[in-house]
């Protein structure tokens, strides 16, 4: 009898449980009009009150680190409203991700009384239950915040999924939450595509767009829709707003536009780097260290197969040459991009073999050595790279269960655009070494373009693509502009089109990698900073090329918001907030991130926004970022360097590092300076260094 009533009432206790998550998640949510943030920033808890049930969290993977022991803190979340709320009663939704990471040890919930933050009256739930709602319900309260604070937390607040706050009843609902968008800029001949977002506990019954101020005519696309586009009879600044009505609550949020002229039909001309003498104290001197100590560095490092630390060099390309030929082969080392390192190695060779040595014995003497590689190095390169043209030796020698096919969704992150990229690039400067009188890599570049022109796109047995991490695209467009300078008859056109048909696929992803909206609907700098960088320079290529306008609004709106607002004043960019990249607009903390190559990467995109605009500005800006953010990230020496480039820093620079970007970025960037002093109209040559 007593098994019985002990089995009843753990019956009851797990209905009424049930009820009490269906109850929570049943009432109206205060939490969707709060503000959320956290002793660590707002960063990692920005979906706590987005309103959206977990669900089948069990079922899912977990890929952050396994079961790897993390330093446990003490944190809090916090939300906050514009105007006092009542509730007295909460749901928190736990979850261990699969017992990869421990609940907290203990947590309490508190709220601002007017003085200070005094903990809630009266609870009882306080559950701590995996994968489900723990309802704890309290004393009554009336507040304009409320916290939630963690005892010994795993990994911050990643624990928490979800923090509903049911209204109290016959309580009044608080104000919408009302966002009408990103301030941008637009074309006058363009259209802006509006975006605003609204938050309410109840639906609201009315969404209204209208002209606040400006010096022309606003045509709004849907009046009454949160999304649709608008359009200016007038150039100038404007403000637009967007109002929210939820019964008798209205709450307005306006945005500002800029409306341009658009640039000049032509572009301006690119002065390619060719063998060229300096004649300057300070840039011989880094020059010189580059060519004498990191290059041979870089190449000694890539030749290397004992490496413990960023390894992955020439020895993956001796390895997919076997596979191609049928022979046994070693599995492929180091990132699935790791063959970046070889093909900005070849770039920066290219390159510091045109520097004039003016008889300096050392930079003649490793100029000699730098050639020999450079006859090494081409056949076994040219060797990995398949009968159809493409070229990924991490594909060549991949895992067949994992990695099937080409340009696959599932492997959209493991770099194919991005590696091939820098193979395209390093071949325009071996040209250029060369004068065309050796088109080995040349070629092979071509024949790479025409296999990705080939297979990507929307006709039969193409396929629809974008790349993880842009390179790719801004390749494209500098070869294909080469390619018809070098052979005319339009024959780089086809991989202008290309770039542009990538750019245009990227869509339903994510801010980490631009592809969160199409890229002609981004107006605010988001995400990784080196993919973003990229991606905005090739948009500028794009722009320049095509004179398409919705390019043209948006590379100027992302210009404005990187520039104006998240833009340090060394000219490096990237706070490092998010992962490798930026923060919100403003927050650009004294411990930057500030990669070497989102400052390569922002020299680019101002390079080309020099290009369409014929204006100094750009130039004045991409000197600023090489100079003061790009140039110290090399020592003095040319033998170690800098990944990260804090605004503060007391550790020593690095001599190579694990992942394949900088360290090869940093001398084929710099050295590419008489690209950067000068670009060429139809009657003038422009001077930006």
């Amino acid at each position: 009898m007593k098994k019985f009533f002990t089995g009843l009432l753990l019956v009851m206790a797990f209905v009424e449980l049930s009820i009490a998550q269906q109850s929570i998640t049943s009432k109206p949510n205060l939490a969707l009009v709060a503000k959320v943030n956290s002793s660590r920033g707002a960063f990692g808890v920005n979906t706590l009150n987005d309103g959206l049930t977990p669900v089948n969290m069990n079922q899912r993977g977990f890929g952050g680190g396994g079961a790897r022991p993390q330093p446990r803190a003490n944190i809090w979340v916090q939300y906050e409203w514009a105007e006092p709320v009542t509730t007295g009663e909460v749901g928190l939704f736990w979850w261990n991700m699969n017992n990869n990471v421990r609940l907290p040890e203990n947590y309490r919930i508190s709220y601002w009384n007017g003085t200070a933050f005094v903990p809630v009256e009266n609870a009882q739930g306080m559950g701590k239950e995996n994968n489900q709602y723990n309802v704890t319900t309290f004393k009554e309260i009336q507040t304009t915040r409320m916290r939630v604070e963690l005892d010994s937390a795993d990994r911050g607040a990643a624990t928490l999924l979800e923090w509903v706050v049911a209204k109290a009843p016959n309580s009044p609902n608080p104000k919408p939450l009302v966002s009408a968008g990103i301030d941008r800029d637009v074309m006058i001949n363009g259209k802006t595509y509006l975006d605003a977002s609204v938050k309410s506990v109840t639906p609201v019954s009315k969404i209204e767009w209208k002209k606040v101020s400006g010096p022309g005519n606003v045509q709004f696309s849907d009046p009454n829709g949160l999304k649709g586009a608008a359009t200016f009879s007038a150039v100038g600044d404007y403000v637009l707003s967007m109002t929210a009505t939820e019964g008798a609550l209205t709450q307005t949020s306006t945005i500002q536009v800029k409306v341009h002229n658009p640039p000049p039909k032509d572009r301006l001309d690119v002065v390619y780097t060719k063998r060229y003498k300096i004649d300057n104290k300070l840039w011989n001197d880094r020059a010189k260290a580059m060519i004498v100590n990191w290059i041979p560095y870089c190449i000694a490092q890539n030749e290397r197969t004992d490496l413990t630390i960023g390894q992955g060099g020439l020895d993956n390309f001796i390895e997919a040459a076997k596979a191609i030929k049928g022979q046994p082969f070693q599995r492929h080392k180091g990132y699935v991009f790791s063959n970046a390192w070889v093909h900005q190695t070849v770039e920066s060779i290219c390159i510091a073999l045109m520097v004039d040595p003016q008889g300096d014995k050392e930079i003649i003497a490793a100029q000699a050595k730098m050639k020999d590689a450079l006859e090494r190095w081409i056949p076994i390169i040219l060797a990995a790279q398949e009968p159809d043209g493409y070229l990924h030796t991490a594909f060549t020698l991949r895992d067949t269960t994992r990695w099937r096919e080409r340009w696959s969704p599932r492997n959209r992150g493991d770099h194919e655009g991005y590696v091939a990229g820098y193979f395209i690039e390093s071949a325009i400067n071996h040209y250029t070494l060369t004068n065309g009188k050796d088109k080995r890599l040349y070629d092979a570049a071509k024949k790479l373009a025409d296999c990705w022109v080939k297979n990507i796109g929307n006709g039969p047995g193409q396929k629809e693509w974008y790349d993880g991490h842009q390179e790719m695209e801004q390749a494209l467009v500098r070869f294909g502009r080469f390619v018809n300078d070098m052979e005319g008859n339009g024959r780089g056109d086809s991989y202008v089109k290309l770039a542009k048909y990538l750019l245009d696929s990227r869509k339903n992803g994510s801010e980490y990698d631009q592809s969160h909206v199409p890229v002609q609907q981004q107006y605010e700098a988001v995400g990784h900073a080196v993919r973003a960088t990229y991606n905005y320079s090739a948009m500028a290529d794009v722009a320049a090329e095509t004179g398409d306008v919705d390019y043209q609004s948006a590379v100027m709106s992302l210009w404005n918001n990187l520039i104006n607002r998240k833009y340090y004043f060394t000219g490096g960019i990237g706070s490092g907030e998010t992962s490798e990249g930026f923060g919100p607009n403003y927050s650009l903390r004294n411990n930057a991130y500030c990669e070497s190559c989102s400052s390569a990467g922002l020299i680019f995109f101002q390079y080309k926004m020099n290009l369409a605009y014929h204006d100094a500005k750009y130039a004045d800006l991409y000197e600023e970022t090489m100079y003061n953010a790009l140039l110290g990230s090399l020592d003095l020496d040319g033998k170690n360097f800098y990944y990260t480039n804090r605004l503060s820093e007391a550790q020593p620079r690095d001599p190579w590092h694990v992942c394949p970007c900088c360290v090869g970025n940093i001398p084929r960037t710099l050295l590419m300076v008489p690209t950067w002093t000068y670009v060429t109209g139809p009657n003038a040559v422009y001077v930006n260094m």
